[in-house]
């Protein structure tokens, strides 16, 4: 697990992308004991104006305005307990931000940073926090709803990396995070797995969601291309 960082460091990452209305996703990196990895943090705008923060991540000034100008940042999502690198930096600079990370991960995101919900209460008719069943509720996602279709945002339970190389990428593929589709990391699954059936019900339905358009991951590239069938092959997974 990579330090918390106690001060704003913009460490290397790209430029946010626009990829539906008022959603905005952006990656970056970071060095991990498997080697450079990649992150992403997406940013939906919300109802009443301000905006919700997946997974943070410090970015350079001119990119930090335009989630600004998206909406102000009103609620930080901590989506797991191995995601709270930024959240200090990012609570410090928004101090009225409210931070919600599920009820698995409270003690240890609480370590760091104050939590002010496990549950969602986004109270948005278009954006979702939701816990992931079957998971002892350490990891959580976002249901986006736009007029286009749904975008799913998940963090850690599919990896979806292509463009790993060398050693490390031999790493990330033997750690399940990175190959030729998308998939539930090995080490996830031994440890972040207790009860399969409950996950693959829960990807399953929303593989059976008509609205589903595409799917984001903490880590890899957005699975946009049948994104059902990407989610029913791993549910079949944990079969």
């Amino acid at each position: 697990m990579p330090a918390i960082l106690e001060k704003w460091k913009v460490l290397p990452h790209g430029a946010l992308s626009a990829i539906d209305r008022d959603l905005l996703t952006v990656t970056g990196e970071i060095h991990m004991p498997l080697g450079k990895f990649t992150r992403r943090m997406t940013v939906a705008r919300l109802a009443g104006g301000g905006s919700v923060i997946f997974s943070a991540i410090a970015l350079d000034e001119p990119e930090m305005a335009r989630i600004e100008a998206l909406g102000p940042p009103a609620w930080l999502v901590v989506p797991s307990a191995m995601h709270r690198m930024d959240a200090v930096i990012w609570k410090a600079r928004y101090p009225s931000i409210r931070v919600v990370t599920p009820e698995g991960a409270r003690e240890k995101v609480a370590a760091v940073v104050p939590v002010d919900a496990t549950t969602d209460i986004l109270g948005d008719p278009e954006v979702r926090f939701v816990t992931l069943p079957g998971t002892e509720a350490q990891e959580s996602a976002l249901e986006v709803r736009r007029p286009a279709g749904m975008t799913l945002v998940l963090n850690d339970i599919v990896g979806n990396i292509h463009d790993a190389h060398g050693v490390s990428g031999f790493l990330l593929k033997l750690a399940g995070f990175a190959g030729d589709e998308p998939q539930l990391p090995r080490m996830l699954k031994r440890g972040l797995v207790a009860d399969e059936e409950a996950l693959a019900d829960q990807l399953r339905a929303w593989a059976d969601n008509p609205a589903l358009k595409r799917i984001l991951v903490s880590h890899g590239d957005p699975i946009e291309e049948d994104p059902a069938g990407k989610l029913r092959a791993v549910a079949a997974s944990l079969d």
